[in-house]
């Protein structure tokens, strides 16, 4: 049986998935102790996994729909799973985010699509509530796992307002801070990915209070979502979406030019050699 937290685990994707790990691994006669030395992915690790307890990185999921002969089934359950680790607006949001075709955002901090895993498991150990050791490593899954729609085939178009505050606090440890600005410096030179730098010589401007995501569809309908520290809100009528694409590029305006801002961000990994 799939160890549960509670009566509500039940028939989330998460309990689904680790039941499923649970069935394929015993239907395939492997203990997993064999299974482990197949994917070359810790016994242990293995075991939390069936039992719910940790939620696994894309890679892992692949090696097991590989083993299993799953066909991708595997993958896409976690693509599920994952999504619950976010609550409802900003599930909805991750839903709409996985599906557009362009991207706009600001960010007075490093955004989850630009993080390494590194950054991303100190920024989220920093959380207001205290999360233990197996919670961060899921949400740590969960942030990368966002990643994945940069992959996509065609990949959305993003454009990204770095705010000068997001590329000046530092983490902890200077190779995970120069790993982090060699990420970015590597996303700007992407072809689907536009990067700019809103320096602080600009001064005050519209978007100060939170971050500001503005998302296109296919279809050509927009929404935006607006995120401050504990908050977030999804706005889909039309008027209020306009009102905020135009804040954004008036932002867009005063920050440097993609070459400059390049060029900014270059200075800073080489100001950030351990």
């Amino acid at each position: 049986m799939v160890e549960k937290n509670s009566e509500e685990d039940e028939g989330s994707a998460r309990w689904v998935l680790a039941c499923e790990l649970r069935r394929l691994r015993e239907a395939s006669g492997k203990s997993l102790a064999q299974l482990a030395e197949e994917t070359n992915y810790d016994r242990t690790y293995l075991h939390r996994l069936e039992t719910g307890e940790r939620l696994s990185k894309l890679p892992v999921m692949e090696a097991l729909d590989r083993v299993y002969g799953t066909g991708g089934l595997l993958v896409r359950l976690w693509g599920l799973a994952r999504l619950e680790a976010f609550k409802d607006k900003y599930r909805e949001f991750m839903k709409l985010e996985a599906k557009a075709t362009i991207m706009q955002k600001y960010a007075p901090v490093v955004p989850g699509l630009l993080q390494t895993e590194e950054f991303a498991r100190e920024a989220l150990a920093l959380a207001p509530a205290p999360t233990g050791p197996d919670e961060l490593e899921v949400n740590v899954a969960a942030r990368l796992g966002r990643q994945e729609l940069l992959h996509r085939s065609p990949p959305p178009d993003v454009r990204i307002i770095l705010d000068e505050s997001a590329l000046r606090r530092t983490a902890k440890a200077p190779e995970v801070w120069h790993d982090q600005l060699t990420r970015i410096v590597g996303a700007a030179e992407t072809p689907h990915m536009t990067i700019q730098v809103i320096p602080f010589s600009a001064g005050l401007h519209g978007l100060m209070g939170g971050s500001l995501s503005l998302l296109w569809m296919a279809d050509g309908t927009s929404v935006a979502y607006v995120e401050g520290n504990n908050s977030g809100d999804l706005i889909e009528e039309a008027g209020e979406v306009a009102r905020y694409r135009l804040t954004y590029d008036r932002l867009r305006d005063a920050a440097l030019p993609p070459h400059d801002s390049a060029a900014f961000i270059r200075q800073l990994v080489e100001d950030s050699r351990p």
